[in-house]
Parts: C-alpha cells; sequence; structure tokens
C-alpha cells in the first residue's frame, strides 16, 4: 500500500475509532485523524508482530480492523495520558 493510501486508510480509522471512544478521544477532530493515521501504523505493526497479519491491501477487512484496533489503541493511551476524562 502507498503513502496515500496510509494516509487515507489512517484518516478514515482515526473517525470510526473516535466514534467508538465518543467523548473519552483527546482533542479535537483534525487530531484525531493524525492520531488515526499514528494508530494505523500502530495497527499494522501490532498485527505483524502477534498474529504475522501486516496491513496488505487497501480494501482487506484485516487491513481495516487491524487500522481500526490500532487507532482505537492509540487514541486511548492519548487520552489516559492527558488525563481527559468524561464529564
Amino acid at each position: 500500500m502507498g503513502f496515500i493510501g496510509w494516509i487515507v486508510l489512517g484518516l478514515i480509522a482515526g473517525a470510526i475509532a473516535k466514534a467508538i471512544l465518543k467523548d473519552r478521544a483527546p482533542g479535537g477532530f483534525l487530531g484525531t485523524l493524525i492520531l488515526g493515521v499514528v494508530g494505523a501504523v500502530v495497527g499494522g505493526w501490532l498485527g505483524s508482530l502477534i498474529f504475522n497479519a501486516p496491513l496488505e491491501d487497501f480494501w482487506s477487512l484485516q487491513t481495516w480492523v487491524l487500522a481500526i484496533i490500532g487507532s482505537v489503541i492509540v487514541l486511548w493511551i492519548v487520552g489516559a495520558l492527558t488525563g481527559r476524562r468524561k464529564v
């Protein structure tokens, strides 16, 4: 997958992760999308490390699931580190 594909995948995965975490996600929408790109990379890395399942094709279900899980993990960790709490 090319560089642009990673960015698009991360942006969409970040938006989905923000919808999953709702108010617990830190930052604004743009920050969440940037963290989504980081999360897609983390998801691919964890997938290849733990399950030997790297991110492959943009349209692969495995790619999307790993990217979304990675984005949720990154958003949750950043939220925990910044101390954002649900009001």
